[in-house]
């Protein structure tokens, strides 16, 4: 009986950035929960490639290739969606990079860029799925934030003010869009060896100071991800609202 309260048969989840590492993995999760899958990245060749895998372990998988910055093109891609494969009831708002450089020298090119991919497209997403979740009166929306929503870390203060407004971001989406029965709430990975970290897991100094400073003593697998996205994505989770949930093996919780 209690397992049911994690089913998620008979939804569909939106997952953006979905192509590779922890997107892929979330969708897979969510995927094996039941959940029928909108996969979305940039690039149709990766999207397909990620699908079939998903399709071999008996997942329904479909794409839906377009530019999470371009509120346009967002808006358009959430309305086909909706029109020819049913009702988004999960988004996962994934998508996201990393620039790394001393901030005196970092380039307004590379800030803008940060900013569109990790929080302009956060707003642009969930505005248009909302639209279709608040006459329904019912959703689950689970933004991907990070370690550093709540710390910084040298050479990436852009993408730490990012991820700090993401979890802000998500408490704004709570308060204006509860009423509505929509659940909104983030997980924070902590340092998982995925293609965004490829620079910090191929460094023998950082790989070495990160197992000393997390209590786990190692890197998060991306798997380890799945549970908290199934939880906040299923009715166990109808009465959360507002939160982050960080998923780091213990590093926030020590000093």
């Amino acid at each position: 009986m209690s397992t049911k309260m994690f089913d998620l048969t008979g939804r569909r989840a939106l997952v953006t950035g979905s192509s590779q590492g922890i997107g892929l993995s979330l969708a897979e999760g969510l995927g094996k929960a039941g959940a029928s899958l909108v996969l979305n990245a940039r690039s149709a060749a990766r999207l397909e490639e990620a699908a079939a895998a998903l399709r071999a372990k008996g997942i329904e998988v479909t794409t839906a290739t377009f530019d999470v910055t371009d509120q346009s093109a967002v808006v358009a891609a959430i309305g086909a969606i909706e029109k020819n494969e049913g009702p988004i009831d999960i988004l996962v708002n994934n998508a996201g990079i990393q620039r790394r450089a001393p901030l005196e020298e970092f380039s307004a090119e590379n800030w803008h860029e940060i900013v569109r991919t990790n929080l302009d497209s956060i707003f642009f997403v969930s505005q248009a799925v909302a639209r279709f979740m608040i006459p329904r009166k019912r959703g689950k929306i689970i933004n991907v934030g990070s370690l550093m929503s709540e710390q910084a870390r040298y050479s990436i203060a852009p993408y730490t003010a990012t991820k700090g407004a993401v979890k802000n971001f998500t408490k704004g989406m709570c308060t204006d869009w509860a009423r509505y029965n929509i659940q909104i709430n983030a997980i924070g990975p902590g340092y998982f060896a995925t293609p965004l970290n490829k620079a910090l897991v191929e460094n023998p100094q950082f790989d070495a100071w990160l197992k000393a400073r997390t209590p786990a003593g190692r890197w998060g697998n991306v798997e380890e991800l799945q549970g908290a996205a199934i939880f906040l994505a299923s009715s166990a989770a109808d009465f959360i609202n507002g939160q982050i949930i960080y998923v780091d093996g213990g590093i926030l919780a020590t000093i």
